[in-house]
């Protein structure tokens, strides 16, 4: 499965300047952790305090905001992101315009989550 890209919506949201916001096909196809503790690697988090204890909701959020505005490929969606979860702390993600927007059209169902 590939990510959705502006070929295949014929939008192209950004998640930055000159980035694609990367939108996982699925919901299901996210089967990231739940419990633990993750390291993003140093493409999706520059700084050296790149560990998030899922059980702490403020670091959950911090890693799901930089995961979903930071990666290029839909594999770390898949390794880094849980469906239910993302579904479950939508409307707390601080994210840009784009990114929701991006997942949003793909994703109806995160709109009324």
């Amino acid at each position: 499965m590939q990510a959705v890209s502006p070929t295949t919506t014929g939008v192209a949201h950004l998640a930055r300047p000159g980035r694609p916001a990367v939108v996982a096909r699925t919901l299901a196809e996210l089967r990231g952790p739940t419990r633990g503790v993750v390291e993003l690697p140093v493409r999706l988090m520059w700084c050296a305090d790149r560990a998030f204890d899922l059980a702490d909701p403020d670091q959950l959020l911090w890693l799901y905001e930089n995961v979903l505005r930071e990666t290029t490929n839909v594999d770390d969606l898949r390794q880094l992101v849980n469906g239910r979860t993302l579904r479950r702390v939508w409307q707390l993600l601080n994210l840009p315009r784009g990114v929701r927007l991006a997942w949003e059209s793909r994703h109806q169902g995160l709109r009324s989550a």
